[in-house]
């Protein structure tokens, strides 16, 4: 009997499920995530799961993990301070093409050196302005970003910079062309850099989960899921950690897919920190052909197309003070709900709340409050946010901490770097109030929304009677921001495209009315014309009113709640390598390789040549699979000259597709 076992660090919970093969559910189980050291709640999960099933350690054959941390990080601005080389290109090009914004301060530095087209050099690598830059920043950065000018053409001045800045610094290097075959020198760059950025993180989370893994007994493979909903090697996320960014959604799709056998459907996954719709067609999830977006960030990683929104049961909640009626707004930040803290530390929550709501009037920041994450590196700090980390050891209310209004600012990257967390009022407070949940300490929570439902808005009024009013305003405000973020998957997805932008007409009046049945002079009515599966441990609580709003089918799959942990093991080992043959003058054809180009008198016998070497790479990549398929695709590009057809480019792909290898049955 083979036993499967699927893992998914969500940003609330870590989730475990057991499989018999690919056709059961054995057991499944749920431990909260626990930021500080992603693996305390990997451990607790296993071990519940295989305490629920009976099952041993030893008889699980096969251990793959699904994560949210990429995807979290990125949407919340969060991960490790990284340096990035940028050679061959401007200095205004930083700004021109959004690296300075993925930058948020950290260091770059621009030289000379890069290649053409053709795969040429420029001019010679400044290896001396590289020395400098290390000496001046090496200290205060965990990893390093490598772009260079088509390096997806010729790569020897990004290998040489790594072995320059490993040789310095010992720290780890993502080169661009390791990433994507694809030309866009800056969009390589901005993926090198959030790559480089999670490297940290991811590479913790891995070893920690193999770590306790190893302490539990499960000695099988573990595999990570890829952001296409594909399997890796563990090996393989470490150095590629970007590939991860929607691994959660991913895993998720292809639980949704095993849990219903739906061929055509929006999924819609509510977590702690996002909500991420995507649509399946045929039985599959569609990849975005752009690269993944997330976070406001366009990348060069193959991932499903999931419209990925800040939208959660931790989302914050955002009072709306302006104009007569006020009201509430969720996200994008996630915050740790305050019954969830008081549960950590109840003395001081419950009496800084007790305190709070004896007083006259409500202060900016009551019912929150701060904790730090311990474990993680805080080089590269500020004389003050130095100084307010110190302040803050274990749990304190918010307004004991902050002395100045320009402390907000070093807060803020303190919490951007993971270093700090923050609790205040969430969707999660408000359904502990509503007693659709009693997880944590749901006295505390109603204590938070007393205190929030007191804040004025602009007619005078409190915002909201009590707290259950206001619990009620914020299950109201996240149903309704649910329904427009599938609105405009919805409106996305349309296969002939609307002339205004998905977002502009998911809030259009006009489509309001219509979703309220308005009967009038005009009768206007419109509804989703596809099934949603509602994934999410908190989906049976928010998903049937959403449904209701779009006038669909609502599908609530039993195991929704652990559907990411089921795509996480039920996927294949899929790996796809690219190249390019190009042709830089008559008669000769150019493979673009990692060592160099190479130049062959036929184009033919240099696809060929491409087509061993990617094939090898791929079979290498996919090492952790059995029975594995090679596919390979060419995409010639040939123009029309004096009647004849003259090539110009060819891109091939080699895919290597194949279960996971498990291990022997015990």
């Amino acid at each position: 009997m083979t036993i499967l076992l699927g893992v998914d660090t969500g940003g609330t919970y870590t989730d475990a499920v057991l499989l018999r093969g690919e056709d059961e559910v054995i057991a499944s189980a749920k431990a909260l995530t626990t930021r500080q050291d992603l693996a305390i709640g990997v451990g607790e999960a296993v071990r519940a799961v295989l305490g629920k099933a009976g099952v041993t350690a030893a008889e699980v054959s096969l251990a793959s993990l699904s994560t949210t941390l990429a995807t979290n990080a990125l949407v919340e601005g969060q991960g490790g301070r990284v340096g990035l080389i940028y050679i061959g290109f401007r200095e205004e090009d930083l700004a021109r093409h959004g690296l300075a914004e993925v930058l948020r301060g950290d260091p770059s530095v621009v030289l000379f050196g890069g290649h053409d087209h053709a795969g040429g050099a420029v001019c010679p690598l400044d290896v001396a302005g590289l020395r400098g830059f290390l000496d001046e920043v090496s200290g205060g950065v965990s990893a390093f970003a490598v772009a260079g000018q088509f390096a997806t053409r010729n790569p020897g001045h990004e290998i040489e910079a790594a072995r320059v800045i490993a040789e310095v610094t010992g720290l780890p290097v993502t080169c661009s062309h390791q990433l994507s075959a694809k030309l866009n020198g800056p969009k390589r760059a901005v993926t090198a850099v959030l790559n480089a950025r999670l490297v940290g993180m991811i590479d913790r989370l891995i070893g920690r989960a193999q770590d306790v893994l190893g302490e539990i007994g499960v000695t099988a493979p573990m595999m990570v899921v890829r952001g296409d909903g594909a399997l890796m090697s563990a090996e393989q996320a470490r150095l590629r950690p970007i590939e991860t960014i929607l691994s959660g959604p991913a895993a998720s799709l292809v639980g949704a897919r095993w849990l219903t056998g739906a061929e055509t459907a929006l999924v819609s996954d509510i977590g702690g920190t996002t909500t991420d719709v995507a649509m399946l067609r045929e039985g599959r999830p569609l990849i975005d052909p752009g690269g993944a977006r997330v976070g406001g960030h366009r990348t060069m990683v193959e991932a499903v197309a999931m419209r990925t929104t800040g939208l959660g049961g931790d989302s914050q909640v955002h009072v709306e003070v302006e104009g007569l009626r006020g009201g509430v707004r969720l996200g994008p930040r996630r915050l740790v709900p305050v019954a969830l803290m008081a549960r950590e530390a109840p003395e001081v929550v419950h009496r800084a709340l007790e305190a709070q709501l004896r007083a006259q009037s409500v202060g900016e920041y009551d019912g929150r409050f701060l904790r730090t994450v311990p474990g993680l590196p805080a080089g590269g700090l500020s004389a003050r946010e130095e100084a307010l980390l110190e302040r803050i050891e274990g749990v304190q209310p918010m307004g004991a901490v902050l002395r100045t209004r320009m402390e907000q600012g070093a807060l803020g990257r303190l919490v951007d770097r993971g270093l700090v967390q923050v609790a205040g009022v969430t969707p999660s407070d408000a359904s502990h109030v509503l007693g659709r949940l009693d997880a944590w300490d749901g006295t505390a929570a109603e204590k938070a929304l007393t205190l929030m439902a007191r804040r004025r808005i602009g007619s005078g009024e409190r915002l909201a009677t009590d707290a259950g009013a206001l619990a009620r305003m914020i299950v109201d405000q996240l149903t309704e921001q649910t329904a427009l973020a599938l609105l405009e998957a919805a409106i996305a997805e349309e296969g002939e495209a609307f002339d205004a932008a998905p977002e502009v007409l998911a809030r259009h009046e006009l489509m309001a009315r219509a979703l309220a049945g308005h009967r009038g002079v005009l009768a206007l009515e419109a509804r989703l014309n596809v099934d949603v599966i509602g994934l999410g441990a908190s989906a049976p609580a928010y998903y049937p009113a959403v449904g209701e709003r779009l006038g669909c089918r609502m599908i609530l799959p039993e195991h929704a709640g652990v559907a990411n942990a089921i795509g996480a093991v039920v996927g294949r080992v899929t790996v796809r390598r690219s190249g390019t043959v190009t042709c830089p003058a008559e008669g000769r054809f150019r493979v673009h390789l990692a060592e160099g180009p190479e130049d062959f008198a036929e184009s033919e016998t240099a696809m060929v040549r491409l087509e061993e070497v990617l094939r090898d790479e791929a079979l290498a990549a996919a090492s952790g699979a059995e029975g594995v398929q090679i596919t390979v695709t060419r995409d010639v590009r040939v123009a029309q000259a004096e009647a004849r057809e003259v090539f110009v480019e060819a891109v091939v792909t080699v895919e290597a597709s194949g279960r996971p290898r498990v291990a022997a049955e015990a």
